[in-house]
């Protein structure tokens, strides 16, 4: 393959990115283990800084696990319009070298340098660019991951972090993945990865071995995915229209609620906080989901979809209510709720009235 045909995909993953921006904030923090999130009993780690993350402190952790691992752990609570700033800025600087940008969240995308608006010759110093503008302009660290493929792009993310950038070459891309282990893959998670080890399978070499016979018995429709990336293979290019299939929040509560007005209080404000996200993106979905955790941890939702796009916060809230009232009383405690909306639709004005709403679908 003629070296002009080969495509040059950066993927841009900030470090520690909400803890960093705590850091970046207030000095008084910088060089300490920071968690993003609330030290409450109940509370749960949604970020975690590189001097936390040193006593195995991670996000999704629940507080207290954290803080006996490190009793220093200093927590923040997390200001997710100050981070949705800073990833604004963030993608401007990324829209100066291309326009084929791919948002996966707040703190990495993939971008498609292959023709990059600035002419610049190599991806290696598109990426290093890149890298000192968000540092001068945000005050953050990136690292960067740079090959041929998305699925290189984002292993070749996690090699030099954090604050650095490391690339996988056409001629080193399938001998390079075959010395990684499989649970770093993205698309095998901690389940797969057990999975395949019970089936001999712990680096990608092991992987590689196996045949897409074998694979399709054990992995079904995943096998072709598993058998492409055991060889360097991803086909998928860089989407810069990439449709968000949902956006939400939720909430774990101090102690389990049985009051039906405690309830519906946290459920205002979970539907609040989505509603912020969806006005600012001008994006407005169909679908509204109320997600409820009980004591034992058993989980429902309650679902309910309209033919217009949710337009109001007003209505948003009225039918996160709607929706978690169809359960009360509660025959138990409930210790989490959360709100989705779904079925994005893009609209340049958002002053259309909402639709009246239809049928709930359940599923528990």
């Amino acid at each position: 393959m003629a070296d002009s045909l080969v495509s040059k995909i950066i993927h841009v993953d900030m470090d520690a990115f909400f803890a960093s921006v705590e850091q970046r904030d207030d000095p008084s923090i910088r060089g300490r283990p920071v968690a993003v999130g609330y030290g409450a009993a109940r509370g749960v780690v949604a970020a975690a800084s590189y001097e936390a993350r040193r006593f195995g402190v991670r996000s999704a952790l629940p507080s207290v696990t954290a803080m006996r691992l490190c009793p220093d752990l200093v927590f923040v609570p997390p200001r997710f319009e100050v981070y949705r700033d800073v990833s604004r800025q963030i993608h401007e600087i990324f829209a100066r070298y291309t326009d084929l940008i791919q948002p996966l969240s707040l703190d990495e995308a993939y971008l498609d340098v292959t023709a990059n608006n600035l002419e610049i010759p190599t991806a290696w110093i598109t990426a290093k660019q890149i890298r000192a503008a968000i540092l001068e302009e945000t005050g953050l660290t990136a690292s960067a991951g740079i090959s041929y493929n998305k699925f290189l792009a984002k292993l070749a993310s996690d090699q030099r972090k954090p604050n650095g950038q490391f690339a996988v070459t056409p001629d080193m891309g399938g001998a390079w993945v075959e010395t990684l282990p499989v649970s770093r893959f993205h698309g095998v998670g901690p389940v797969t990865a057990e999975k395949m080890r019970k089936l001999g399978i712990e680096t990608g070499a092991d992987l590689r071995a196996k045949s897409i016979e074998f694979l399709q018995t054990h992995f079904g429709s995943s096998a072709s995915w598993y058998h492409a990336i055991a060889r360097g293979v991803d086909e998928r290019p860089v989407n810069p229209n990439r449709e968000r299939k949902s956006s939400g929040s939720e909430t774990t509560f101090e102690r389990d609620l049985t009051e039906p007005a405690d309830i519906e209080a946290g459920v205002l404000r979970m539907a609040e906080d989505v509603w912020r996200w969806c006005e600012a993106r001008r994006s407005f979905g169909r679908t509204v989901t109320v997600k409820v955790k009980f004591e034992d941890f058993q989980q429902i939702t309650r679902s309910r979809s309209q033919p217009g796009r949710v337009t109001t916060c007003d209505t948003l809230c009225r039918t996160s209510l709607e929706l978690v009232r169809s359960i009360f009383p509660p025959a138990k405690g409930i210790r989490l709720v959360g709100v989705t909306v779904s079925n994005f639709v893009e609209v340049a004005d958002a002053a259309e009235p909402a639709l009246p709403m239809f049928a709930e679908s359940r599923a528990a």
